[in-house]
């Protein structure tokens, strides 16, 4: 295998992670602020009201978009394979 292989491996790995990780991310960033800027409205600074809309949006977002995201690491998994076949 050569060094571009690697590289391009490596790249498409990078990208499938960002794909998956990103609609995660990016929900609880604005649930995030979304509660940051309630707890600064009303001056309520409870951890838990920071943390449990968190775990229930990135839930329900994990079961709607849980089925894309096994797809998509099960089409990168087949392409590895696909390559270590060829070697």
């Amino acid at each position: 295998m050569t060094e571009g292989q690697i590289m391009d491996v490596l790249r498409e790995a990078m990208l499938v992670a960002f794909k998956l990780a990103g609609p995660l991310l990016i929900v609880s960033i604005v649930v995030g602020l979304i509660v940051s800027v309630f707890q600064a409205a009303t001056q309520i600074h409870e951890q838990t009201l920071t943390f449990v809309p968190k775990i229930v949006c990135i839930a329900l977002l994990l079961l709607i978009l849980g089925s894309w995201m096994i797809g998509t690491l099960g089409e990168f998994i087949r392409g590895l394979f696909m390559i270590m076949e060829n070697l």
